[in-house]
Parts: structure tokens; sequence; C-alpha cells
């Protein structure tokens, strides 16, 4: 009995990726989760690449250490901090170049990826979509039962990401469904599509039998 639970317990566990992405600093984080909604940080560090090197080249050591990480550990599912309307034009295409090298790589490797914004974010961690960085962080510290406060912030911005995915999954998830039931519905004014049986008897009827449709 307890070798069966242990084992439903361990099919239970999710490991979450977590990543502020970001050019000069790019925030990476790896936790999984545990009974009820105890949270376990597995790793966390930040990739730096300078500001004077070409495009390319850091765009290739975001990419080669996101590589490393999911090889590494494996991760469920990828949270990335989706670019919002008020960054400045540089950091904005900063942060969606780097987010897109490390969504590109969690596809390749069949991992679902997720974007949340900074509010949902903040929401989800802190239960104010305005709270600042260091109610952020403290509360991550809190969460993770971390003695030592995360550095730099992106540490801990990625960190609250990857809590914001774990706990907002399942509403994502029967958010997904509903939508699936929806699109399943016949849409209003169009009459539900035939059986392929009922078109078969409607282009080549039984001899003597009437055509589906026709009246009487």
């Amino acid at each position: 009995m307890l070798i069966e639970q242990a084992f439903a317990e361990k099919e239970t566990t999710v490991r979450v990726m977590g990543v502020d992405p970001g050019l000069t600093r790019c925030g990476l984080s790896v936790i999984e989760s545990g009974r009820g909604r105890q949270v376990i940080a597995l790793d966390v560090d930040v990739v730096r690449t300078p500001s004077d090197e070409p495009l390319a080249r850091r765009l290739l050591t975001i990419s080669d250490t996101v590589d490393h990480w999911m090889d590494t550990h494996r991760p469920d599912v990828v949270a990335i901090e989706r670019v919002f309307a008020n960054q400045n034009a540089n950091t904005a295409m900063g942060t969606a170049q780097a987010g897109g090298v490390i969504a590109l790589a969690a596809a390749k490797r069949n991992i679902d990826v997720h974007f949340h914004t900074p509010s949902e974010v903040k929401a989800a961690v802190t239960g104010n979509g305005r709270a600042d960085k260091d109610q952020v962080t403290v509360m991550v510290m809190r969460l993770l039962r971390m003695t030592e406060r995360p550095h730099p912030a992106d540490a801990a911005d990625a960190l609250a990401l990857a809590i914001c995915h774990l706990w907002r999954a399942p509403a994502i998830k029967a958010r997904q469904a509903g939508q699936a039931r929806a699109r399943a519905l016949p849409r209003p004014g169009r009459a539900p599509a035939r059986s392929a049986a009922a078109h078969r008897l409607a282009v080549d009827p039984p001899a003597g039998g009437p055509v589906i449709g026709d009246r009487a």
C-alpha cells in the first residue's frame, strides 16, 4: 500500500522551468510540486551576456545554457514571462528574442510552453497584481523556505514565474478543456454534420427507398 501511494505521488509530481527572459540577464529556475501547495526549488541561476557582444553570440550563449538545463532537469513544462507593451522598445525586443530562443528549445523537446504576464505572476505569488519586486522576492523566499535572498532580482523573478504556473496550471487546463468543448459544439445557424452512414444513404439510397431529406 505504501509503495502504491509513493508511486502515485511520484506520478503527480510536476517539474516546472521558470524563465525571466532577457539578453543582459536571463533568469532560470526549476521547481517541483510537493504535497498540497508545497513547492520545492531544485535550481536557480542567471545567464549573463555582455552588451558589447554581437546579438547572435548573445542568443547562442542563452540557447546553449537553456539546452543544458532542459536536458539536465527535464522539465514537464516551461513558463516564460510575456513581453508587455509598457517596456522600452529595446528591452522588449531583447526580451522577446531571448524568450523565442527558449520557447524553441522547449518545442524541440516536445515540452509545453506557457507565457505569463508580470501582473499574473505577482497576483499568483503575493495575491496582489501590483506588488513590487521586494514583495515578490520575500514571498518567494517564504514559499520555498529559502534562508538567503535570490540574487540578482532576475533569479527571484524566474522562481516566481515557475510558482505562478504551477499554481495556475489547473485553471489553465480547465479553460483549455472548456474551449475544446466549445469548439466541438455545432455553430449557431448551422445544421449538425451528417454522419458518414447518413451521407452514404443520401448519395446512394437503397433500391426502392427514399432519399434522405425528400418529402413524401
